[in-house]
């Protein structure tokens, strides 16, 4: 069906729809957010309950209700947000932007979160694998929480570095389980008889775990393994190191952005209650702590009471008329 040629009244409906899932700040979007974050955070909880026998063969009832109840509000919570997504630029076009939707990061965990349970319906798989596989639905906090989100953005930005660094550890394993597998394997057989076998001490090695199960006896091992300890600090910190500098990139871009949101806002001279609330959805759509916030508009505003009495280089006009330095004294005790 054509978008344009749609029920005017299901057309609202669908914005409302779209307004209420995507957190615009109202009551009745703060209520279903919260009540969805609860639900995810019992669910998670619930999970973790049933894989201990004993609680499960006493309440089960109690935690089938509470599954076939949360999987109905996880269904109709993402078939709304499939159809409401049209109303993001990003996905405008009906079928193809529900497509591309549906490829997003949060649509396949709403999409995971609800599987198991259809799954189950269907198949026959172990009960076991399928509760673990309903775990995933912690992934749903992300949507509530943007420090989650600014993560995974880290993630994403740095996925390409991360993968050669892990490249790098994989063939650094391989080369550590050669290497011992031909000091060791005539002292330890059963440890070191093959390079598969070899592969689980250069794994805890290489990444600094060293279980201790497994270890050198002969000379030539022992200096072999001096080496892969060493090289293992360093590729262990890598791409902790990878992520920690993109997410400091990612906070400072984000910073920034919100920077610029707070120097427009002072174009006039001071923020209006208008803005100061639009500030306020940007700083939590931008994972901005709020004192930084405060921080950033304070200097912003202490910048624009310097450049009041200034003159521009060129024309010898003011860069703040008087007009603007009135609004700005009457309204300069206005602070985000």
């Amino acid at each position: 069906m054509n978008e344009s040629k749609a029920n005017p009244r299901m057309l609202l409906l669908r914005q409302q729809v779209y307004a209420l899932l995507e957190g615009e700040e109202t009551l009745a979007s703060r209520l279903l957010n919260s009540f969805i974050l609860l639900l995810i955070v019992g669910n998670v909880i619930a999970i973790v309950l049933e894989s201990v026998e004993s609680i499960y063969a006493d309440y089960h009832l109690l935690f089938d209700r509470f599954e076939t109840f949360s999987v109905l509000v996880f269904t109709c919570e993402y078939l709304l947000r499939l159809w409401a997504c049209v109303e993001d630029t990003r996905f405008y076009h009906s079928v193809k932007g529900r497509l591309a939707y549906m490829v997003t990061f949060m649509a396949i965990v709403d999409l995971v979160a609800i599987l198991p349970f259809y799954l189950s319906m269907f198949t026959t798989l172990d009960t076991r694998f399928l509760r673990v596989l309903r775990l995933l639905r912690i992934f749903k906090l992300t949507r509530h929480f943007h420090s989650l989100e600014v993560l995974i953005q880290v993630i994403r930005q740095e996925g390409s570095v991360l993968a050669s660094a892990m490249f790098i550890l994989l063939v650094l394993m391989i080369v550590a389980s050669g290497g011992m597998y031909v000091a060791e394997h005539d002292a330890q057989p059963e440890a070191f008889g093959s390079i598969p076998r070899a592969m689980w001490w250069a794994a805890v090695t290489l990444t600094t775990v060293g279980y201790g199960d497994i270890v050198p006896i002969t000379e030539g091992g022992k200096l072999f393994a001096v080496v892969i300890t060493v090289l293992g600090v360093g590729m262990a910190a890598l791409p902790a190191g990878i992520v920690a500098a993109g997410l400091t990139r990612e906070l400072q871009k984000r910073r920034e952005m919100f920077q610029t949101s707070v120097r427009e806002a002072l174009e006039d001279g001071f923020i209006s209650p208008e803005e100061q609330e639009q500030l306020e959805h940007i700083r939590k759509h931008l994972g901005i702590d709020r004192d930084d916030a405060q921080a950033v508009t304070r200097a912003e505003f202490s910048l624009m009471c310097q450049l009041e009495g200034s003159r521009c280089p060129h024309c010898g006009e003011r860069l703040v008329s008087p007009a603007d330095q009135s609004t700005s004294g009457a309204g300069g005790n206005n602070r985000f």
